[in-house]
């Protein structure tokens, strides 16, 4: 390739599944010069970058994390598309070392697809460990592809990646794919199908390559199918190819897509024996241990629960160490200090409105918010580099099908500890849309760290940890009463739990802290903005006399129902853009951030319910439009709202009758 044609940008596209380091190795690409969206007419994520490397300007794409370029899920259909119609200049296959046979049966298909790949033969460092050797050279020339063995967590062989996409670019490094051939019945049918498919479906075998339409048709892939038979002409070759899809069967006494896959998987067996070399009996190593014991049926859930009150706990000290310590520094020394400034500059009630509704927005942020936020941002980021989560997932797998779900939503609903936003996101990775929506309606009740920063900032200081962690506890037998109802009103049944174990590792400090800055980072750009706002006009509300004319307007409903002060309507209101909104502008309108002086226990604990419960914020609700539609999320939102107006006012009164 010639230098001038360098000036436009050439693709990468890295694919692979969701646990051979395929992210990781993204990151190393582009940095932080990221962008995250949905793919044009899917909500599936997509992450894009920009990398320069030797005078080339490359955009990567980092696809969904599949385990196959079947129809089982959506992101398997959007990879494949992507593949096979947008053409990328090179597909980077990210492949486990330590599990190679697993995962060469995907870089099968891709070769089945004519994709342009190069392998990054990741985490061979663990297959070290684990007394596996693999001859790269041998593996690469079975393939027809380059091989770069990588350790993405440690940036290992990154350039190497980086280095053979230009050598393959400029044509110093050749690609001679493996031409995957089957057994002779399958052979003969494959060749009359593509024969009729690219005499009679020019268009579509424009798009894809005509042999790899005539493995999806013997596969009886339905999406495929729906290709074809929109075509002109595509009803008469879908019926030609059925015609040879039952005699295939019939000879072969099992379903078509069972003689592939067990074609393919003989293919990968050879490939991986041949390759393969145990260069020493594997030892139980303490990752082995450890994997035992966590996902181990019973000894598995008393290390699940701890876990999960070892981090609440955590969050709770930090977070309360942390908050003792800034609003000792912006309460007595930062604000009086901003105040005396402004006020030799300007008239006091420009002051009041600086002071008193921007920079104690800004105070409040930090004070109240960021100590509870960072700490779960932290400990979710080890859990997630350890390798736990999934583990976790295992473990509740029996639990969630009580709901109509398998054990991989519990990932979502762990994620909303954190956010509800990215938790409606991981909604994704459920297979239907049933147990999409399923796990949508449960994962906004789960409280999230803002949502955190109320429990453990108001309930868990005041009156104490266990009744904060009480409330988590209802919480989840809440999610878990409205998930059950909710399958018994949805039709459907709960499909199997299929998902990879990855590896224990040791949490990398670099990845971690990544992760936590970049999660805090969003959390700053979005909630600072809506915090400082809703400070100013509450400071402009209370300065003009206003904020008392709604405090009067909802007390009935709110002293009255749910029995707390009347000024706590306005933070309630607030709530709507950020849960922990409705703790910080309670506390600028008392003007004290010693809540033992606004509530009393019982009150804390109702507003901590209430908040914990009603309408998700705007983020929540934007996620729930884009996932599943202004109706479903409209819907969601009044089933929350009532439920909190309904707990609120009940937990008053059992609450207010058994302290007397």
């Amino acid at each position: 390739m010639q230098r001038a044609e360098q000036e436009h940008s050439l693709t990468i596209a890295l694919a692979g599944n969701a646990n051979v380091g395929k992210s990781t190795i993204f990151n190393q690409l582009t940095g932080l010069d990221q962008i995250v969206g949905n793919w044009p007419g899917k909500t599936v994520e997509r992450a894009e970058g920009t990398l320069h490397f030797k005078g080339y300007t490359f955009k990567v794409l980092d696809l969904p994390g599949i385990y196959s370029l079947s129809t089982y899920s959506i992101e398997e259909i959007v990879a494949r598309d992507y593949i096979a119609i947008e053409r990328p200049d090179m597909i980077i296959n990210v492949v486990d070392a330590s599990a190679l046979e697993r995962n060469l049966y995907f870089t099968l298909q891709l070769l089945e697809l004519e994709a342009p790949i190069i392998m990054a033969l990741n985490q061979v460092d663990f297959a070290s460990k684990r007394g596996i050797e693999i001859d790269v050279q041998r593996l690469s020339l079975a393939l027809g592809v380059p091989v770069i063995p990588t350790v993405a967590i440690g940036g290992i062989g990154i350039d190497g990646v980086m280095s053979t996409v230009v050598d393959v670019l400029e044509g110093r490094v050749g690609l001679k794919p493996l031409k995957v051939r089957y057994g002779k019945e399958v052979e003969g049918g494959l060749d009359k199908i593509e024969t009729i498919i690219q005499e009679r479906l020019p268009e579509l075998s424009a798009k894809y390559p005509a042999r790899w339409i005539a493995i999806k048709l013997l596969e009886r892939d339905e999406d495929i199918e729906k290709k074809v038979q929109s075509n002109q002409n595509g009803k008469e070759a879908l019926e030609y190819a059925h015609t040879i899809v039952e005699e295939i069967e019939r000879l072969h006494g099992e379903p078509s897509s069972v003689v592939i896959a067990s074609e393919r998987y003989r293919i990968v067996n050879n490939i991986a024996r041949d390759v393969t070399q145990v260069v020493s009996p594997p030892k139980t190593m303490l990752e082995e241990k450890l994997d035992a014991v966590t996902a181990h049926r019973i000894l598995g859930y008393p290390v699940l629960i701890a876990v999960m009150t070892a981090t609440f706990a955590t969050i709770f000290v930090v977070g309360d160490l942390l908050v003792g310590i800034l609003n000792s520094l912006f309460e007595k020394t930062l604000i009086p200090i901003i105040a005396g400034a402004l006020s030799v500059v300007m008239p006091q009630a420009f002051v009041h409105l600086i002071v008193g509704g921007f920079f104690s927005g800004i105070g409040a942020g930090i004070t109240i918010a960021l100590p509870y936020i960072v700490p779960f941002y932290i400990i979710l980021a080890v859990l997630e580099d350890s390798g736990y989560l999934p583990r976790a997932a295992f473990l509740m797998d029996s639990v969630m099908h009580r709901i109509g779900l398998h054990g991989k939503a519990f990932i979502p609903l762990l994620l909303g500890y954190g956010c509800n936003v990215p938790a409606c996101i991981g909604c994704r990775i459920m297979e239907t849309d049933r147990e999409r929506f399923l796990a949508g309606l449960v994962v906004v009740l789960v409280p999230c760290a803002a949502r955190t920063v109320i429990i453990l900032g108001l309930v868990g200081r005041y009156v104490g940890l266990p009744a904060a962690l009480a409330l988590y506890i209802f919480d989840l037998v809440l999610v878990f009463a409205l998930g059950r109802l909710a399958f018994r009103v949805l039709p459907g049944e709960p499909v199997g739990l299929i998902m990879e174990m990855p590896p224990y590792k040791m949490p990398s400090l670099k990845n971690v802290g990544k992760k936590t800055w970049a999660r805090t980072k969003d959390f700053i750009y979005i909630a600072f903005p809506l915090i400082i706002g809703g400070s100013v006009v509450l400071e402009i509300l209370r300065t003009t006399g206003l904020v008392w004319s709604i405090v009067d307007l909802m007390a009935p409903f709110v002293n009255g129902w749910l029995g707390l002060p009347a000024i706590t309507g306005i933070p309630l209101i607030f709530g709507i853009l950020r849960k922990e909104l409705t703790l910080i502008l309670l506390s600028e309108l008392a003007g004290t951030t010693d809540f033992g002086r606004i509530l009393s226990p019982l009150q804390m604990v109702v507003f901590a319910l209430v908040t914990m419960i009603y309408i998700p914020c705007v983020a929540t609700i934007a996620a729930l439009v884009r996932e599943f539609g202004w109706k479903r999320a409209v819907g969601v939102v009044i089933i929350d709202i009532l439920l909190a107006l309904l707990i609120g006012g009940s937990a008053y009164r059992i609450l207010a009758a058994y302290i007397q």
